[in-house]
């Protein structure tokens, strides 16, 4: 949706919410996705969203649960909670499962147990049954809306079967099993179109079937997916028995949501936090974070208080100090970026680390000789002193080298201790570039000092 467009219906939205104009707020709704509703909602206040929910929820039931589903479930639960149980449940019926799931656990165990009670026994059972699994794995993402027949079953009653059935959430494949329930197969619908209405469907089925376990990360669900281009994946239990089906959409959920853990850990900031947040909640949110921050940013300033003296005697050391931090960060910036995306995908572990980390070791070393003979040539025809450029030049050659060995280190040892990659790793990083980095520029500063004075 263009800017101004969107800009115009978020007027029209709120307009039409103050004045009470609930027959056009429908009507304006009705000719947008539930996905651009969602994207729209984000620009209203909490009060406003309520409103348009409550509004949807007595006029177009199915509407509105088709929103909820695509809000952030935190969110959806948060404008939920604003309304009776018997309301919460009738729009949860309505509502995919596997949308459901993530959004209940935002509620408080008893009311949990009250939404679920008053919704209908097959929707209810389903999500219980989703909720069973560890949050971030195959099971609690999982679709139990699919097509799955025993493998004695022919062609002519399978297409009966699935007409019978209906339309399923992840309808592109048929999951063909044994009598025990175990997966055995699939077959496309495609196949099932183009074969003789008298053959079973273990003589077409596809027996090397790719599948996950209801407790592999979603992660790694994604990431199969995406390998095996498929739009959707089978998920098994510990038997090999059928529990559910993982969509390409619920992939790209994944997807998103990882990115965005990601991003904001790597900067230190709680995933929940956003734009639209009231400050006194992000600056609660925040807080902790750059406290820590401030911990572990000291110990340059704890560096840089050895040479009190050399700062004197050369006050235009200072001058460059800033440059020789800031270079570090971004040169293990860098590396941190590659290393995490890389281990997010499978394609960096222990195994490999030391191939990375000498790699990443000689652009550390080429860049540093590159910027430092640059800086070295500028800061001589500046200060026409040899020695100043020297230092200059040496000083970051070893900082970047050292930003890039722990910008590859840090991620593969959280990794190791079991904690995200991403967790800290700014963090950690910044300390150490901006330490080593004022200790070696200060420090040869300080051997070299009566060739600068």
């Amino acid at each position: 949706m263009r800017t101004q467009a969107q800009s115009v219906v978020i007027n029209s939205l709120r307009k039409f919410i103050h004045t009470g104009s609930t027959s056009r707020l429908c009507n304006l709704i009705k000719n947008y996705h539930a996905a651009d509703v969602a994207s729209l909602m984000t620009s209203l206040t909490f009060k406003e969203k309520l409103s348009l929910l409550k509004t949807l929820q007595e006029r177009d039931k199915q509407r509105a649960a088709e929103i909820l589903s695509e809000l952030n479930p935190e969110d959806a639960a948060e404008l939920l909670k604003e309304l009776q149980v018997g309301q919460i449940s009738d729009l949860l019926e309505i509502i995919p499962s596997d949308d459901v799931a993530p959004i209940l656990p935002h509620f408080p165990e008893e009311m949990q147990d009250s939404i679920l009670a008053n919704m209908e026994k097959e929707p209810s059972e389903e999500v219980q049954e989703l909720l069973h699994y560890e949050e971030e794995t195959a099971g609690r993402i999982m679709s139990t809306d699919y097509y799955a027949l025993e493998q004695n079953t022919d062609v002519s009653d399978a297409i009966t079967a699935i007409r019978l059935e209906g339309d399923v959430e992840s309808g592109f494949y048929l999951y063909v099993i044994d009598e025990e329930n175990h997966l055995v197969g699939v077959v496309s619908l495609r196949q099932l179109l183009f074969a003789s209405p008298n053959t079973r469907l273990k003589e077409i089925m596809t027996r090397n079937v790719i599948s996950v376990t209801t407790d592999t990360d979603q992660e790694k669900v994604a990431r199969y997916v995406a390998h095996y281009n498929l739009v959707a994946i089978p998920v098994v239990d510990a038997e090999r028995r059928l529990a559910g089906v993982v969509t390409v959409d619920d992939v790209i959920d994944v997807i998103n949501q990882e990115a965005t853990e990601d991003l904001y850990k790597m900067v230190a900031l709680d995933s929940s936090d956003r734009i639209h947040d009231k400050p006194i909640k992000s600056i609660k949110k925040r807080l902790p974070f750059l406290l820590l921050s401030l911990a572990t940013a000291s110990l340059a300033p704890f560096v840089v208080s050895f040479f009190k003296e050399t700062i004197q005697q050369v006050v235009t050391l200072a001058v460059f100090m800033p440059l020789i931090a800031a270079l570090g960060g971004i040169a293990g910036s860098q590396t941190i970026a590659i290393m995490v995306r890389e281990i997010a995908i499978g394609e960096a572990d222990w195994p490999i680390a030391r191939k990375a980390l000498v790699k990443e070791m000689l652009v550390g070393i080429g860049n540093g000789i590159v910027i430092g003979v640059v800086l070295a040539i500028l800061s001589y025809f500046l200060l026409q002193n040899f020695f100043f450029g020297l230092i200059l030049g040496l000083a970051i050659v070893i900082n970047l080298f050292i930003a890039a060995l722990l910008g590859t280190l840090i991620p593969l040892v959280l990794k190791l201790l079991r904690l995200d990659p991403a967790l800290g790793s700014q963090n950690l990083l910044t300390m150490c570039t901006d330490a080593i980095g004022m200790l070696s520029f200060l420090g040869l500063g300080t051997l070299l000092l009566r060739h600068l004075q």
